[in-house]
């Protein structure tokens, strides 16, 4: 049997696509040719690859099977053919999007786009927000770098803890949390509280520590943001508890008061596709991220 490379880059389209239109748009070729690479594929397999249930298209168990492996192939065909070339930073020309927390943006952007611009001025960095649903654009090759408090579970996801720092407790000044001394467990809990989450949730870590204790809390809302939270927190005598670096960096006219309970401090993980582990330019930029993300006060 004759090997066709094509094949192999249609299977992996079409496996992490799901879609024959989509998997057409990833190659850069028409729907019908893709059609008739997966009529090749099957023919090729004796197995139908994907099967329609309705307006989408479902993969067998075959294709569920040997996705992975075909990622890994097609990978390693790629680092085969390409030249290895020293890196340049001088004349590279290159654009790296970066999804990144909100906080982490407005930690260590900054630093690391000064660093970036310094080394290598043809190269641009393109931050995005976080979505609220889980996304797959760093498997995909959309998004080159993460930055968030979360591991990964997709094996092919590589994650580095790159920085940690604890949780502290914000307020206005004068709020009565700030006038009566020690702030105890209890008296924290009967405060009125914001959560920090970009999925809206009104319950975390925190009520589990409070739970262990005995005590419980009022959250009256959910916020997107740390940047968000402290706009609501300025004005009332509501408290938001968050890390100490993203507090000192964004919030320097709030009050910042120690968390009276045990908590595991906040972890800073570096995310990218394995894709990119021997990739040079990549592993330049992944270098100044992370002196960016552990430096940032």
């Amino acid at each position: 049997m004759q090997l066709d490379l094509n094949l192999l880059a249609a299977l992996d389209a079409l496996l992490e696509e799901g879609s024959v239109t989509a998997a057409a748009e990833r190659l850069h070729v028409t729907a019908p040719a893709m059609s008739r690479s997966l009529g090749r594929l099957r023919r090729t397999t004796g197995d139908q690859i994907l099967v329609r249930t309705g307006r989408t298209m479902t993969p067998t168990p075959y294709a569920i099977a040997v996705r992975e492996q075909v990622h890994e192939l097609l990978q390693q065909v790629r680092g085969v053919l390409a030249p290895s070339r020293d890196l340049d930073l001088t004349t590279l020309e290159r654009t790296f999007t970066l999804r990144w927390h909100d906080s982490l943006v407005a930690l260590a952007g900054p630093a690391l786009l000064a660093a970036v611009r310094a080394q290598a001025p043809g190269v641009r960095l393109r931050f995005l927000a976080e979505s609220s649903t889980d996304t797959p654009e760093l498997r995909r090759g959309e998004v080159d770098l993460e930055a968030n408090a979360s591991r990964p579970t997709a094996p092919d996801v590589r994650a580095e803890q790159v920085a940690e720092t604890r949780h502290v407790v914000a307020v206005r000044r004068g709020h009565p949390l700030t006038r009566v001394g020690t702030v105890t467990a209890a008296r924290y809990a009967a405060a009125e509280h914001l959560t920090v989450s970009r999925r809206g949730r009104l319950g975390n870590a925190l009520d589990e520590a409070l739970a262990r204790l005995g005590l419980t809390r009022r959250v009256v809302a959910a916020a997107p943001t740390e940047a968000a939270a402290f706009a609501f927190v300025r004005g009332t005598d509501l408290v938001v508890t968050v890390p100490e670096s993203t507090a000192r960096a964004a919030a320097a006219d709030l009050e910042l008061l120690p968390l009276p309970l045990e908590l595991p401090p906040a972890r800073v993980y570096l995310l990218w596709h394995q894709r990119y582990d021997t990739d040079r330019a990549h592993l330049w930029l992944r270098q100044l991220a992370r002196t960016a993300l552990a430096t940032a006060d």
